[in-house]
């Protein structure tokens, strides 16, 4: 039997989960968690073999406390799942020790093929991967935009950002619709939680 426990911030994403596998004869779902913090106590408490952990989370992000876990349960096995596909979010999560890399649109099938892979021994990375984080390196943002980029993902408003860079709120409001059509996001809760990602590229 292999056992997994679940963090991710979205609950309803995490019941969906767990619907899914509850199918699978050979993997049960024995934890779950809602940030960072709460993933550690859940992994001391119920010992998983493998742990499926969002990046971005409350109190502590996945890239942390992947890296904590790691050094408590060598033998555990972590799969990292994430909206966005930062080459250097990946590669941070591969250093902190994750056997695997998985995106939240891809079909729950993936989910399923990635944990019964790490559990081998194997790595297991999204195929949606290897196009789309070459797409994003090719990117053309700004030395600007990538700015303003890093500042979304500090909680910065609009105004804030103008203030701080010494240009207009209407200018940072054009940057702002020119990354979002550079990057193909749909409004601002997709642009704030790419942002919030993307800074571990800075």
């Amino acid at each position: 039997m292999i056992n997994v426990v679940i963090a991710e911030d979205h609950q309803s994403l995490i019941d969906g989960i767990k619907i899914f596998l509850e199918y699978e004869d050979d993997i049960k779902v024995v934890g779950e968690a809602n940030d960072g913090e709460r993933l550690l106590e859940v992994v001391r408490l119920k010992k998983p073999d493998v742990v499926l952990t969002d990046i971005r989370m409350p109190k502590m992000d996945g890239i942390t406390a992947t890296r904590e876990l790691k050094k408590e349960f060598p033998d555990c096995k972590v799969i990292a799942f994430s909206m966005f596909e930062q080459g250097e979010a990946i590669q941070q999560m591969q250093d902190a020790g994750a056997s695997g890399y998985i995106m939240k649109n891809s079909s729950l099938k993936i989910v399923l093929a990635a944990i019964r892979a790490v559990m081998t021994g194997e790595t297991y990375f999204d195929s949606q991967l290897k196009n789309n984080t070459k797409a994003e390196n090719n990117v053309p943002l700004s030395k600007r935009e990538l700015e303003i980029v890093k500042l979304i993902g500090e909680g910065k408003t609009s105004q804030e950002i103008s203030e701080i860079l010494f240009i207009g709120k209407t200018t940072v409001d054009t940057h702002r619709k020119n990354i979002l059509k550079k990057l193909s996001l749909q409004g601002k809760s997709e642009l704030l939680r790419y942002s919030m990602e993307k800074k571990y590229d800075f």
